[in-house]
């Protein structure tokens, strides 16, 4: 049995229908509702509070975690990795972020989880395609795209190949110990996400750049600041290593990481 927090996410989801299809039962971990199924049982906890977590990890072998915003600023990973050990838990896969290989995040979960005595294993997204969401209003509405440093390109990653990922470190052997640095397969800027989505709706789409002030004002609406700030960083001055193509998810799934206009025309119909 595997445990699966951030059930309902744009990885979670996605994980969760992975280990079911391989047969795998799964304990799916939100702070709300979701949906139940053969092989999946529900648990509302919180991170936040570790101990609300146990139902949920009683009979698990491994654990996937994923933080939310307020966890990041507030959280005890330790405590969590504390809990999922107690629980006879053996093995974790975290999402992480390539910005702690880069310096630009605090390693402090990583740390935890690495010092946690449990078997482990660390993925590192860089840019989600699934950050392109924040645009299905204005496309919707104004068919544009609003975003800041248009022509700055990222190796931007589906979700899809995130959970694809974790499915194979929660379910096959030889992952233990490694830390895997997700991208997609070729670097894109928004303003070529933006015509990627036009193509995906069949109506061009115009794209029109923001400040980096404007993009930091909407940004604390939803996101802690300085999470904000590092965003912000690898948007508008990347490093090289920000701006490569990992070979990770080819290595991992033998096959190429998926393109954003492949993405875009999945979710076409949020756009629309």
């Amino acid at each position: 049995m595997i445990t699966v927090t951030g059930a309902t996410g744009n990885v979670g989801r996605p994980l969760v229908e992975a280990l079911t299809a391989a047969g795998e039962r799964v304990n799916t971990v939100t702070r709300g509702a979701a949906a139940t199924g053969q092989y999946v049982t529900h648990y509302r906890a919180d991170l936040s509070e570790p101990e609300s977590l146990k139902p949920a990890l009683e009979g698990a072998e491994a654990l996937f975690v994923v933080t939310a915003a307020d966890f990041i600023v507030h959280g005890d990973m330790s405590a969590v990795m504390a809990t999922a050990k107690a629980s006879g838990v053996r093995r974790v896969v975290l999402l992480s972020s390539q910005g702690v290989a880069t310096g630009r995040h605090l390693a402090d979960f990583e740390e935890a989880v690495m010092q946690s005595g449990l078997e482990w294993t660390m993925l590192r997204p860089g840019n989600f395609d699934s950050n392109a969401f924040g645009w299905a209003e204005s496309v919707r509405t104004r068919r544009t795209v609003e975003a800041p440093f248009g022509d700055i390109a990222l190796p931007a990653i589906d979700p899809a190949d995130i959970a694809a990922v974790a499915a194979a470190a929660l379910l096959e052997p030889g992952h233990a110990g490694r830390a895997y640095t997700l991208t997609g397969p070729a670097a894109i800027s928004p303003r070529e996400q933006a015509a990627a989505i036009g193509e995906a709706v069949g109506e061009p789409v115009a794209f029109a750049e923001l400040t980096r002030d404007e993009a930091r004002a909407r940004m604390l609406g939803f996101m802690p600041e300085r999470v904000v700030e590092a965003t912000l960083g690898v948007l508008g001055t990347p490093s090289p290593a920000e701006q490569a193509v990992s070979p990770d998810v080819e290595r991992v799934l033998g096959r190429p990481a998926t393109p954003f206009a492949e993405w875009a025309k999945r979710n076409a119909a949020a756009f629309r």
